[in-house]
């Protein structure tokens, strides 16, 4: 069994020229070498797998190169590259041990190059170690250092070096490496498929190659997009494509349905309904020519949008970005997070929905649509189908014959109007009066009548005012009658209201008017809540109907009430004064 190299290590660049998608870097460093303008200290920084290392390599070789002489693959210069690895030797000896062997010349070629990787894994004393050799080295020395995380690199370090930042590869740079690693390799690949594997790897070669290996070890050697999706665990466009159709044509079951097989498929909800947004966008940027080019796709793909963009008005594009959005914001914190994703599925698909009841921008068409409609994709408005069960259906002046009308009924008037050019009326809607036989409509004789009893029965339970009792009555009797219904309402378990009415004692104003003083406005509103039924078994027990209550408010009387602790004790101090001593005495607290 041949031994398999992985893709990243069989095509990493050998030449400047191979680099993908760090051109400005890589003429800036070929241009160096031509001018001898190169430092002596180096920093290439960036995201993983863009290339750092592999420029590194590149320029060491590149340098001991004789002028003039052609590139030679086979010609690495091993003796005169080294390279470390910062993760695993960060100690202070291990940097000391490196500068020891800076001070050696080189035996062949005119530099030794040090490559350093993953620098800032450095500690901090090596760095200090580090900084003199770096500032002043041989002349022979050339140190690269690489990273992926700049900002953990002390500062003395990065102002003695000169810096490369290096960028994320876009996509349409890693689609056409890899197209041409598939081609070497005999392998047929759809644009999409090689499109989907570049977005996949996030602007890192390696990545990208990794997962072209993965892939063509699932398919083979015929690279499908579907082949692609499926491996890869991403959703398709497809998906995407048939959802929108269904928000244009109202279509809220069919969609629920296939979210239902997209969640079953082993897809987040959350990564679904902001695949959706970004459909909505790219539909978006289609409208116009000048940002067509905003679309990364494939070719094949970029026409479908193109297609679908005609479908989809902007008004619609935008009010489904927006819910969508909503949405996506609120998933994290949401506890049925499924819901939330159908119901924004709903909105997105009412959104065209031209039904007289549609009054908000939220709105979700009613599932009595779908069912009166059997799921029609064109939400027109239509006649209920309840209306047409009515049992006292009203025809029409068309001959139409009803289903309960008599034969007799059913023939035409032959009276004609004799009258000269006069134009004959319509004939009367036919009703059908068997089924009514048995109904008595709301302005029936017998119902006002009824009606006029139940009056006449009412009013005469009204008495006149002037002729209700009024017995004059003491005081004491008053407070007598007054206790006694506190003593009722504290039995029925009303304790509170049987407080409030034994805050004061009640006095009489005048022969008929009972006042009593509160301490608050708070127990007012309260008393007078509840000052019907006290009245009502006061003026019975008294027998006086022009009895009436008024409650007036005094602060002055809340000191008499204590309502604290603090007023519990100052009660207290007042009939023993000896307790404050004892409070002393003892230190105690209230």
């Amino acid at each position: 069994m041949e031994h398999f190299i992985v893709s990243a290590r069989k095509y990493r660049p050998q030449t400047f020229k191979d680099v993908v998608g760090q051109q400005a870097i890589t003429n800036t460093l070929e241009n160096a070498i031509e001018r001898s303008h190169l430092a002596q200290a180096l920093l290439f920084c960036g995201p993983r797998g863009v290339g750092k290392t592999t420029c590194a390599r590149i320029l060491a070789k590149k340098i001991n190169q004789q002028e003039g002489a052609t590139e030679n693959p086979d010609e690495d210069f091993a003796f005169n590259i080294f390279e470390l690895d910062a993760a695993s030797n960060n100690s202070v000896d291990d940097i000391r041990s490196l500068i020891e062997q800076v001070r050696i010349p080189p035996q062949v070629g005119k530099y030794k190059v040090y490559i350093i990787d993953e620098v800032h894994m450095l500690s901090q004393a090596a760095f200090n170690a580090f900084l003199k050799t770096l500032e002043e080295p041989p002349k022979h020395a050339i140190f690269i250092l690489a990273t992926t995380e700049k900002h953990k690199i002390i500062p003395t370090i990065l102002s003695r070096c000169q810096i490369f930042d290096f960028k994320r590869i876009g996509v349409k740079d890693a689609k056409e490496y890899l197209k041409y690693i598939a081609e070497s390799q005999g392998i047929e690949a759809d644009d999409d498929a090689l499109h989907i594997i570049a977005q996949k790897a996030d602007g890192a070669m390696r990545d990208a190659l990794s997962i072209f290996d993965r892939v063509v070890s699932f398919s083979g050697k015929q690279l499908t997009r579907q082949a692609v999706t499926e491996n890869l665990n991403v959703l398709d466009y497809e998906i995407y494509f048939t959802a929108t159709d269904l928000m244009l044509e109202n279509n809220i079951p069919q969609l629920l349905i296939d979210f239902n097989e997209t969640l079953s498929k082993g897809f987040d909800g959350h990564h679904f309904i902001a695949g959706i947004a970004s459909h909505f966008r790219d539909l978006l940027v289609c409208k116009n020519q000048a940002t067509i080019a905003l679309l990364e796709v494939g070719d094949q793909t970029k026409q479908k949008y193109l297609e679908q963009s005609q479908k989809t008005s902007q008004q619609f594009l935008m009010k489904g970005i927006e819910l969508a959005n909503d949405c996506d914001l609120k998933y994290k914190t949401s506890r049925n997070q499924r819901l939330l994703v159908e119901l924004c599925l709903m909105q997105l698909a009412s959104i065209n929905y031209d039904g007289e009841k549609k009054n908000s921008d939220r709105f979700i068409i009613p599932a009595t649509f779908f069912i009166a409609h059997g799921k029609q994709t064109n939400p027109v408005a239509k006649v209920s189908e309840a209306n047409a069960s009515v049992p006292t259906q009203v025809q029409s002046n068309q001959g139409i014959p009803s289903n309960s009308a008599s034969t007799e009924a059913e023939k035409p008037s032959t009276e004609v109007n004799t009258a000269p050019k006069a134009v004959t009326p319509p004939p009367k809607p036919k009703i059908d009066i068997s089924m009514m036989r048995n109904k008595v409509s709301g302005l029936s004789l017998s119902s006002i009548k009824a009606k006029q009893e139940h009056l006449k029965k009412q009013q005469s339970k009204v008495v006149d005012q002037k002729e209700l009792p009024k017995d004059p009555f003491t005081e004491e009797k008053m407070v007598e009658v007054w206790n006694a219904y506190v003593e009722k309402i504290d039995k029925k378990g009303e304790k509170i209201m049987s407080s409030l009415l034994s805050t004061d004692i009640p006095k009489l104003k005048d022969a008929t008017t009972i006042s009593i003083e509160l301490p608050n406005e708070t127990m007012k509103l309260e008393i007078e809540r509840a000052q019907y039924p006290l009245l009502e078994f006061v003026r019975r027990e008294l027998n006086n109907y022009d009895v009436s209550l008024e409650i007036d408010v005094n602060e002055q009387t809340v000191k008499k009430y204590a309502f604290t602790t603090r007023d519990k004790y100052e009660k207290l101090k007042e009939i023993n004064p000896l307790v404050e001593r004892l409070r002393r005495d003892f230190d105690l607290e209230i």
